[in-house]
């Protein structure tokens, strides 16, 4: 197996090895979404800020890292995900997408394989299990993944050689860099969700411990299923209300398993494009032209990603 040029892998001890780029894509479409003037408009008149938001975040994660193996994942199971049917609230409190916007996330996917990047999607996997697929499957063949996504969830994926990428605040971090963020190890993300809860996607947690309590806890049993195994040591803690806190672990148990079910990235979805390591494929110039023209992208953008896409482009055409 080859390596990466360092064009293609930060500067960094980890550079000898070879390197996948997993994007967490939603989240910088919805970001696009937000913060682009609703001014952009397609051929057919509909919105596009969305494209021309993420466009500029492709094109300048493409010119920075210079992958030469990457993966872009999409929620696409947005409420036919798994977790849906094993807890019906979750992520009940968010508003469905506008129809607006589920086109642009359309042109968004069309927009990466005509660059020739390898797209993930599934009707019952969220992204996030996607890019925990990847990243296992990366790991088995000597890969370490740079995940590039400032979601916490994702921090549990992080082993020895891996990265978390906040792109938009120029923040990365390895394993080692996740208990001063969150206070536990990367290992323990999904037991400290668990606890705490998560309000963003609707994930209850235990009633009444909080993210310094679940730290406490997790860094004296070191795990969730320990704790529970040994609730009967809670109370004798140096630990704030640690008599009520037990009791409340108690009342709470299927609850706190049930939430680590909800906050655990599942890891062994098939992957169709697994055995290629998600090698970056020539571009398509029909396909990228075709959507230039539905998208309406600048001159200045195409010439940007026609740039990127290592196409000679033509302001005429």
């Amino acid at each position: 197996m080859g390596t990466l040029s360092h064009a293609g892998v930060a500067a960094s001890p980890r550079a000898a090895t070879p390197t996948l780029y997993l994007v967490d894509a939603s989240l910088y479409v919805f970001r696009a979404w937000h913060s682009m003037p609703d001014d952009f408009r397609g051929a057919d008149g509909s919105p596009t800020n969305a494209v021309h938001g993420f466009a500029r975040f492709l094109l300048e994660l493409l010119d920075r890292a210079r992958p030469q193996h990457i993966a872009v994942a999409f929620d696409e199971a947005l409420d036919s995900c798994f977790r849906n049917a094993i807890y019906p609230a979750y992520k009940a409190n968010r508003e469905p997408a506008p129809e607006a916007l589920k086109q642009q996330f359309v042109h968004c996917r069309e927009l990466c394989a005509a660059l020739g990047l390898s797209v993930l999607s599934h009707r019952e996997y969220e992204a996030d299990d996607l890019i925990g697929s990847a990243c296992m499957s990366a790991r088995a063949h000597r890969f370490r993944s740079v995940i590039v996504s400032a979601d916490k969830d994702l921090s549990q994926l992080l082993g020895d050689h891996d990265e978390q990428w906040d792109f938009a605040r120029g923040q990365r971090w390895g394993a080692d860099g996740v208990p001063a963020r969150h206070g536990v190890e990367a290992s323990q993300m999904a037991d400290y969700l668990a606890l705490t809860g998560d309000a963003v996607d609707n994930i209850p947690g235990v009633p009444g411990i909080g993210a310094k309590t679940a730290a406490a806890l997790l860094t004296h049993f070191g795990s969730l299923d320990a704790l529970l195994e040994r609730i009967d040591e809670v109370p004798y803690l140096r630990l704030r209300g640690a008599a009520a806190c037990a009791a409340r672990l108690r009342e709470h148990r299927d609850l706190a398993l049930l939430c680590r079910r909800l906050s655990t990235v599942a890891c062994d979805v098939a992957l169709g494009d697994a055995d290629t390591h998600f090698v970056r494929r020539s571009a398509a110039p029909a396909r990228l032209h075709a959507l230039c023209e539905r998208v309406r992208f600048g001159p200045l953008t195409r010439r940007r990603l026609y740039g990127a896409a290592g196409l000679e482009f033509n302001p005429g055409t």
